[in-house]
């Protein structure tokens, strides 16, 4: 009797549902981002089946209800394959559970075997008790009789096996997604009982969707920015590790805007607009990713777009009329994929790597020796990661160079400046520009800082050692620096380490135009200043130099750049104001040194304008810091 309830209780409503939320999520798919991960092909599997299952469960009662001359054959295997449908669903929940824990081969086969043994086993018997009579039986009149329910014994079995997947390897999930599944698992459950206890059957295949739309959610959907139209940067790792395995080429195009990088700086409204009008007008099927707040990378496939170096010019002219209107610096980079690049799914980090070698407000197309230098980019930031782990404060890497400086006072060297170089297993000689920015970045800087200053300890030790009269030798240091509390400490201990004395110690600094880091450094020039170290502005005349600024900070020497060095060979005019600033750092107790000093002309110009020290080829180049003996004298000669 409860099996006729099972027929005569049954409405189409439910299935009629699941039909419809299906064509939803494919409509979704179709026209949102989606994580195309390897698993994403079992989430359209398991929709393509329950759009199956439930076309099944409509027909084979619709059957029943039209049949009349009592053959109920095409009932019965109409029922079997939506059984066997219904299965293949909890098998695909299986096999997408143990993608996404990435179970090792050992693990992952003797669940799978068990997951496959279950549903054949199953499948098998549900036919054969169908067919013996030992299942559903429907008699002339159409009245059910109730026989074993296989199917309930094949949904217990596999929900078994999920339960202990999710349970025995939990750590391998974020806690919040597993626990999303395991709502919907148990939402479906109760319905499936709630049913079965009230002779229903039309809400069976919804119970399979709910845990298919909580993949939807949790695993394969990444919003879109309303404003921008763009997705994240893990959709774009997942999209190009799509591609790479599917072996399908892709173009990009990546737009950099430097003035939107900082906190709190947003970008417009309008320009918002323009950069979703972009993302969707120029090229087919192109997905906008957000990588920071001002950097966006366009990614097109390019086998939809095969006329892209045309829709390339038309992006890049609408472009330029748009710059006109909005006047922000940018960079815009554009390519083909790689496949290097590809299988590494590095190409957020080959793109700033291009950028860094980029001028402001220019286009750049990527050719192979992009890749060769991403390559050594990459081995660079492997080896400064390493030298950070070690800490080796005399790490051989690391090469301690110097400049020697001309103090015009005494007319001999005795001051210098100390620089670094890489020297490198794989590539040799590195130079400060190809490695300063890459520490700076990734929060190496002061560790290679500590052992230049060590090293720098050590060869005035040395020099003092064996007669030579020292007055100073300068290290750089970065702002960035300046934001650990423990770095004039650290100075201080290394400095203390080497048994010389403070004073034979100097720290460059280059100005910063950020309040917060003007701050620090106001506290830790002065603390410095305090221990006898001393100070000097670095890079005086490039870029942001705030005057007021300058005179609240003790330094003791102000670096005049070399662009000042060659504005003063200019006119009458720009030498009087390199002059006049010089003369007044001089009459405030600061002494002048001039950089970059190349020739007679220079040396005149320089000394005529208030110079204390000069530094530059005229002299020498950078040196070996072993090689200073060359240039210092010893005291006893005098």
């Amino acid at each position: 009797m409860g099996q006729q309830l099972y027929f005569d209780n049954y409405t189409p409503v439910g299935d009629i549902i699941v039909i419809a939320i299906c064509m939803v999520m494919i409509v979704l798919v179709a026209t949102s981002y989606v994580n195309k991960t390897k698993n994403f092909s079992l989430f359209l599997n398991m929709i393509f089946y329950l759009v199956s299952a439930s076309m099944c469960d409509i027909i084979y009662h619709d059957w029943y209800v039209h049949i009349t001359d009592g053959d109920y054959i095409g009932v019965y295997v109409t029922r079997v394959i939506y059984h066997a449908l219904l299965f293949s669903i909890l098998l695909l929940y299986i096999v997408y559970i143990v993608e996404i824990q990435h179970l090792e081969k050992h693990k992952r086969i003797p669940i799978m075997i068990a997951a496959t043994t279950i549903y054949l086993a199953v499948i098998i018997t549900d036919i054969v008790t169908t067919a013996k009579g030992m299942g559903l039986r429907l008699n002339k009149n159409g009245t059910a009789i109730t026989g074993i329910n296989i199917f309930m014994i094949g949904y217990i079995a596999f929900i078994g096996e999920i339960a202990y997947l999710m349970i025995v390897y939990r750590d391998r999930i974020y806690k919040k997604v597993m626990y999303g599944f395991y709502g919907t698992m148990i939402v479906s459950f109760v319905i499936l009982y709630l049913q079965g206890k009230h002779g229903q059957s039309s809400f069976t295949v919804s119970t399979f969707l709910f845990p298919v739309m909580a993949m939807l959610y949790l695993v394969h959907s990444t919003s879109y920015d309303i404003e921008s139209g763009a997705v994240n940067v893990m959709a774009m790792k997942e999209l190009i590790k799509y591609n790479y395995d599917k072996k399908k080429e892709f173009l990009f195009m990546s737009l950099y805007m430097p003035d939107f990088e900082s906190e709190g700086k947003a970008i417009s409204p309008d320009l918002q607009a323009t950069i979703r009008r972009f993302a969707g007008e120029f090229f087919k099927q192109s997905v906008l990713f957000q990588i920071s707040n001002g950097h966006v990378i366009l990614v097109a496939p390019k086998n939809l777009n095969p006329d892209h170096e045309n829709r390339l010019n038309k992006i890049l002219n609408q472009f330029q009329i748009e710059y006109l209107k909005f006047q922000f610096d940018y960079k815009v980079i554009i390519g083909k994929s790689i496949e290097e690049i590809s299988k590494k799914n590095e190409y957020i980090s080959f793109i700033k790597n291009i950028h860094r070698n980029m001028d402001i407000n220019d286009v750049y197309i990527v050719g192979e020796k992009d890749v060769d230098l991403f390559n050594r980019y990459e081995y660079i930031l492997e080896q400064l990661t390493d030298i950070y782990k070690k800490r080796d404060l005399r790490d051989e890497r690391v090469l301690a160079y110097c400049q020697p400086v001309f103090n015009i006072k005494t007319g001999r060297y005795d001051t210098a400046e100390a620089l670094m170089r890489l020297n490198l297993p794989d590539i040799g000689m590195v130079f400060p520009d190809q490695f300063i920015p890459v520490a700076e970045e990734h929060g190496f800087i002061h560790v290679l800082t500590e052992i230049i200053l060590t090293k720098t300890c050590d060869a005035i030790k040395s020099l003092m050692s064996e007669g030579y009269d020292v007055n100073r030798i300068s290290v750089n240091v970065s702002v960035m620096e300046l934001r650990d509390e423990k770095f004039t400490s650290d100075i201080d201990d290394i400095i203390e380490a080497s048994a010389i004395p403070n004073d034979k110690i100097a720290v460059e600094i280059t100005e910063s135009r950020n309040d917060s880091d003007f701050l620090l450094m106001k506290d830790s020039i002065e603390e410095l200043r305090r221990r006898g170290i001393k100070l000097y502005l670095d890079d005086f005349g490039t870029g942001y130099s705030n005057m007021e600024r300058i005179m609240e900070l003790p330094f003791d020497i102000i670096k005049f750049d070399r662009s000042l060095v060659i504005a003063s060979d200019a006119d009458e005019r720009s030498e009087k104001m390199v002059k006049s600033l010089a003369g007044m750092f001089s009459e405030l107790n600061y002494s002048v040194l001039y950089e970059g000093v190349e020739n007679d002309g220079d040396e005149i110009r320089c000394i005529n304008m208030s110079a204390s020290y000069l530094q530059g080829y005229k002299y020498s180049k950078p040196i070996p810091i072993a090689d200073l003996n060359r240039f210092f004298a010893k005291s006893d000669v005098l």
